[in-house]
């Protein structure tokens, strides 16, 4: 117990250090879990043996997974069918393919190929999705096309892991160390880690584990149909909130000690009960009991896999080991990036997509341990198979850093294409017509009001003209674009580009080359309200704040408030809160953080009293007044 914790803390402390100096370095969390992991390993030998922390660490891609499946219900899957099964089938299929034509070329066996194939075929879902998510990377066309590419391949596990004990054979191929390959035969079964497994499908043929396999799977889901809902029910009784906790973890782990007593993936498990539980009126529940757990999890688990490279045997083979783990991003690269083409990825987006799959991933390391213990491969190819894995996932962030590099001196994947001809000038221009946009264009075209509308996404474009609405495709910073909608004689610019840097810089250049033009401008937050402030728009709308307001009436008037009171104090609130921005923008300054600006601190401090002081007084004023 004493090393369990001592293992801990020196983990955590390596985590506390380590991810708060790349995110300031702009390397990225996962980045810095996986050095952490490196320093206190193989750097420093703090921690000699993984296994055992490792184990509890995998939890959170067991966790990351189940969350996953939560938000995909059956008919979301449905409807991403042309990506999976296109894009995500193909990489799956040309890759497994063409690594196991090149192991063939090596020598192996055609099962043992197949199954190296199989490896090399999935990526990082824990890594891709946690770095897509903290670049806000996830929303765009590439991000998309990788997601979609993620989960076909989590999904390909399963037939993977069925398929794979049909593949054992009596001999393999192995390299030894001085790089040559000899045949070898299996005279024992470990795990990736070295120990003896321990599941119950040892000793059974091939096809008793494959129905093994099926009958888990369908386990799973008749358990998530028929009896997930009676036990939350029963949960629900008691009216013990610790207790959805309980269960929502009790779900997760006794899905993982399932998956792993018959020697499968647990993180495979919990995702398939994710998916069908994704329609469960419980699913926010789990969603916000699991989330926690997850996020810490996650990061011990990266700085398991940094920790647990054996630079040892690396060092031992240093150019075989880095020239195949380059080797197979560099082949992946290559296929991903032919599938971006065909499916008409371009610029950013296609580099994103080629770049961030290009790693092996933590799916690797589970069919690597299947395949060891279902005498598919021998220990030699294991270890240096689990190497390259590893190596390829702490390279990853690095490529995400050379997609940035790319990404910076491209323009926008649509701006290959031939942009519109504006001939058309009205009395208000908007830039963006995106989901604010739109209600903004429709409502000032309700009163009879001429309106241009330039953005610079195509579909939305066509989209638009479909329904009657004009629009012209262009880039809205373009000042030709600009003079050519009218922005020298409009009364209004509307900006409501969702890029918040594309925004500043917009009304940045409408307010120089007309003082006198009136702005309009959509912000994300607080922060980029003071931005466009001193960039000069004249009036700033918080995109989700009218609608949180409205959400907060509701919520007074359902707590005690009159209709009236609710509406006064909305109203009170909505004033108040635009003269705190006015005032803090003043104050506001870009190069010092709000949390070391004393000024800013100090005068929000005081608003905020004011603003309780004006509320208590007008709901005491209009209970006087009904009195």
């Amino acid at each position: 117990m004493g090393e369990f914790l001592f293992l801990a803390s020196v983990f955590l402390l390596a985590a506390v250090i380590a991810v708060p100096i790349a995110a300031r370095l702009g390397l990225g969390s996962v980045l810095g879990y996986l050095l952490a992991g490196v320093v206190i390993g193989p750097g420093f030998g703090l921690v000699a043996d993984t296994t055992d922390l490792q184990h509890f660490a995998e939890f959170g891609v067991v966790m990351m997974l189940f969350l996953i499946g939560l938000e995909l219900d059956p008919r979301a899957l449905w409807d991403m069918r042309h990506r999976l099964i296109g894009l995500g089938g193909f990489q799956v299929i040309i890759t497994m393919l063409a690594v196991m034509f090149g192991a063939t070329l090596l020598g192996f066996v055609w099962q043992t190929a197949l199954a190296i194939g199989m490896v090399f075929a999935l990526s990082s879902t824990a890594i891709v999705l946690q770095t897509l998510s903290e670049k806000g990377l996830m929303q765009t066309s590439g991000g998309r096309s990788t997601f979609s590419v993620l989960l076909t391949q989590d999904i390909a596990v399963i037939p993977m892991l069925i398929i794979l004990p049909l593949l054992a054979v009596p001999a393999t191929p192995s390299l030894t160390p001085d790089g040559s390959i000899t045949r070898v035969l299996p005279d024992h079964v470990d795990d990736a880690h070295g120990h003896h497994g321990m599941s119950l499908i040892e000793g059974l043929p091939g096809w008793g584990v494959t129905l093994v396999t099926l009958g888990a799977v369908a386990l799973i889901i008749l358990g998530g149909v028929y009896g997930a809902r009676p036990l939350f029910r029963f949960i629900h009784a008691a009216r013990l909130r610790e207790m959805y906790t309980a269960l929502a973890l009790l779900i997760v782990i006794g899905i993982a000690f399932l998956m792993t007593a018959v020697g499968l993936s647990p993180a495979l498990g919990t995702f398939l009960a994710g998916v069908v539980l994704a329609n469960s009126e419980f699913r926010h529940e789990l969603e916000s009991d699991i989330e926690p757990f997850k996020g810490l999890l996650l990061g011990l688990f990266f700085i398991t896999v940094g920790a647990g490279i054996d630079f040892g045997l690396f060092f031992s083979e240093p150019v075989t080991i880095l020239g195949l783990a380059l080797g197979i991003m560099l082949l992946k690269g290559v296929i991903l990036y032919g599938l971006g083409l065909a499916f008409k990825l371009r610029g950013r987006d296609q580099w994103l997509f080629t770049l961030g799959l290009a790693q092996a991933g933590e799916f690797g390391f589970v069919l690597i341990s299947f395949s060891l213990q279902q005498a598919i491969l021998p220990g030699y190819v294991a270890d240096r198979l689990l190497l390259i894995v590893a190596l390829s996932m702490l390279i990853t962030p690095l490529a995400f850093m050379l997609y940035e590099h790319l990404s910076s001196r491209m323009t926008d994947a649509d701006a290959d294409l031939k942009h519109d001809k504006i001939n058309e000038q009205g009395t208000v221009i908007i830039a963006g017509i995106g989901r604010f946009g739109q209600i903004v264009n429709r409502l000032v075209q309700s009163v009879g009001a001429k309106t241009v509308v330039i953005d610079n996404n195509l579909q939305t474009i066509q989209l638009m003209r479909k329904f009657g609405y004009q629009g012209f495709f262009g880039d809205p910073l373009r000042p030709d674009l600009l003079h050519a909608a009218g922005i020298d004689t409009a009364r209004v610019l509307m900006v409501a580009l969702d890029d918040p840097v594309a925004a500043e810089r917009l009304v940045t250049y409408a307010r120089r080359v007309r003082p006198d033009i009136h702005i309009v401008a959509r912000s994300r937050d607080r922060t980029h309200t003071y931005r466009l402030y001193q960039a000069g728009a004249n009036d700033i709308v918080r995109e989700l704040f009218d609608s949180s307001l409205r959400a907060g009436r509701y919520v007074l008037e359902n707590i005690g408030l009159s209709e009236y009171e609710a509406a006064e104090a909305e109203k009170l609130f909505y004033h108040h809160d635009r003269y705190t921005v006015r005032e803090l923008a003043e104050l506001w300054d870009p190069n010092i953080p709000s949390a070391q600006n004393e000024a800013y601190i100090a005068r929000a401090k005081e608003l905020e009293k004011e603003l309780e002081a004006s509320l208590l007084s007008a709901l005491e004023s209009g209970n006087n007044d009904a009195a």
